[in-house]
């Protein structure tokens, strides 16, 4: 199917007549078409193209836009066009050189005859995009970008939308002056918690604008929210996204600010929503096991900072006071994405914090549940096998549907192959274990890794540094891949952790972990941590190490004894 045409005129009365009558496409025929100024975008699809644009003439908000695109194929039917028009969206947020004008309740990812021989088409027409100037640059590289992967534009999976749809009921249950609760949203690595509030937050703001005379968005799983009564209940309603991860905070605020409806400002970090002059109505806490309890700051100006808060909101510097604890004096809702296996330093809540934040959850029928695996292309089964791998019983290694599973003998080579899927896919990265001190920190020509005759060093930046300049060169850690999809991850096990032959057991090694902050003991509430303590957060950095990886994970293990238990996990045709 490669007959597309593009029709490009100017949005008024007289030109859209005139194409009208011109071709009979235009009042009889399924088309995608997009409005458009220098700044602007708004993408829909039609049965009767000539009729829709004269509404939108007279819609607030379109009436500045200067020129529309109709896209024609004589192979177009209703399901292409929705199709098309979902992608397009996608692709326009995420290019970021138009702000996209749509509603994302409309967002639809639905089977149907053909799709992906009609979707392999579309390639043709996203060329045609670039060359025109709508689409700044190849479609590669947008796909691999921060704006696509964190868009609230995302068509959502069945689950995950079902989840938006009844946390939106709830909200607006909850929203009343004298309203107020707590929701929980529990996934795996992988499901989309992250995305799930993005979209939430999008499609409250969509709903608080809703007007009746307004065109309406296609069919959707939300289109009954979208109500004056409704409306009215959110209408005002103060949103903050509190992300504790310094490195995923910039990249979510370039979202925000690139998305009508939202702003840069909406995303916090946990010190900020507390010290802000105004209570929320909703807060939606990102990674919400990563919260903070009183404990020895990175700073010393975040230990006074910590201190100050605490007297601010409750009149004294307790320390069984939390950041949670934060979030919910500033808030009449809160919504907590949780997962707690992803904890990974003694300053993350405890375990039992987060377990009985669950089990309340799950009494008062606020819990809901993310199970689709949506990042890792090896599925459940994946992440069931990385669960198990430091297990007493450990798993072996299967197929999981073409998943490009690796076990290294040689970290060099690992490399070379993660360079060279770089170039070919982009989004390629070393990551590994603190179990190296960070002598580049403070010597930018230092060597931090000595490996294999390789000599790397750690990240030269933590702020998105997934997509810095010099990262493919580079080895992250934790604190910069952490809610972050790459393409391909080379994960290096560190000395941090080693095989016991004796007690057949994976152990913590104390001296080769190099992160202060993951072993530091708790003196403000005179707590010691056991290598068995900091042994469970450092298998959980590991586990999320493994998990970043959508079309493959690379694993190379410098303990000797380590590297012969695993190995014997893997198919012949998995070690390299």
């Amino acid at each position: 199917m490669t007959d597309f045409k593009i029709e490009t005129f100017p949005f008024d009365h007289e030109a859209i007549t005139t194409w009208g009558l011109a071709d009979p496409v235009g009042i009889d025929w399924p088309v995608v078409y997009t409005l458009s100024d220098q700044k602007h975008i708004y993408v829909g699809e039609t049965l009767n193209a000539t009729s829709r644009l004269h509404q939108h003439l007279k819609t607030e908000g379109k009436q500045g836009l200067s020129h529309v695109q109709i896209i024609l194929n004589p192979r177009f039917n209703k399901s292409a066009c929705l199709d098309l028009e979902s992608q397009l969206i996608k692709l326009f947020a995420a290019d970021g050189t138009h702000r996209v004008l749509n509603a994302n309740s409309g967002i639809t990812d639905a089977n149907y005859f053909e799709r992906d021989k009609y979707r392999d088409s579309f390639s043709e027409l996203y060329e045609a995009l670039v060359r025109d100037g709508l689409l700044s640059r190849p479609i590669p590289e947008i796909v691999n970008s921060n704006l696509f992967k964190f868009s609230p534009f995302k068509a959502l999976n069945t689950e995950q939308a079902v989840v938006v749809s009844a946390i939106t009921e709830k909200i607006l249950d909850l929203v009343g002056p004298s309203g107020g609760g707590q929701l929980i949203v529990q996934g795996d690595p992988g499901t989309g918690k992250t995305i799930v509030a993005i979209y939430l937050i999008k499609l409250l703001r969509d709903i608080a604008l809703f007007k009746d005379d307004e065109i309406s968005e296609q069919e959707s799983v939300f289109s009954e929210l979208f109500t004056t009564s409704s409306a009215e209940k959110l209408r005002g309603l103060k949103i903050g996204l509190v992300v504790p991860q310094q490195a995923l905070r910039k990249t979510l605020q370039t979202v925000f600010a690139q998305t009508p409806g939202l702003d840069k400002g909406m995303v916090l970090t946990p010190f900020e929503a507390a010290d802000s002059a105004d209570d929320f109505d909703l807060l939606i806490v990102d990674e919400a096991h990563r919260l903070g309890q009183r404990a020895n700051q990175p700073s010393a100006a975040q230990n006074k900072k910590f201190s100050y808060l605490n007297e601010k909101l409750f009149g004294t510097d307790d320390p069984a006071i939390t950041q949670l604890d934060w979030i919910k004096t500033k808030s009449r809702i809160q919504l907590l994405l949780l997962d707690t296996a992803q904890a990974i330093k003694p300053a993350d809540l405890p375990l039992n914090t987060t377990q009985s934040l669950i089990d309340r959850a799950m009494a008062e029928e606020c819990l809901f549940k993310l199970t689709s695996q949506m990042r890792v292309s090896g599925g459940k089964e994946y992440l069931e096998f990385i669960r198990a791998l430091f297990a007493d019983t450990p798993e072996a290694a299967r197929d999981f549907n073409g998943y490009d599973l690796r076990f290294y003998s040689d970290a060099s080579r690992m490399r070379q192959d993660i360079l060279a899927l770089n170039e070919q896919h982009g989004l390629a990265r070393l990551v590994a274990g603190f179990a190296w001190p960070w002598a580049s920190k403070k010597d930018k020509k230092a060597i931090d890794i000595e490996l294999n005759g390789m000599t790397l060093q750690w990240n030269q930046t933590v702020t998105d540094w997934v997509n810095s300049p010099t990262s493919h060169l580079e080895v992250g850690s934790i604190h910069t891949i952490q809610g972050y999809d790459l393409n391909y991850a080379g994960v290096i096990l560190g000395n941090d952790i080693a095989y016991d032959a004796e007690t057949k057991r994976v152990v913590f090694v104390r001296e080769n972990y190099h992160d202060v902050k993951g072993r530091e003991n708790n003196a403000a509430r005179g707590i010691v941590y056991s290598d068995e303590d900091v042994r469970h957060w450092v298998l959980n950095i590991y586990r999320v190490l493994l998990t970043r990886g959508i079309k493959g994970t690379f694993i190379y293990v410098c303990d000797p004894a380590l590297r012969e238990h695993l190995s014997a996990l893997f198919e012949p045709h998995q070690r390299f």
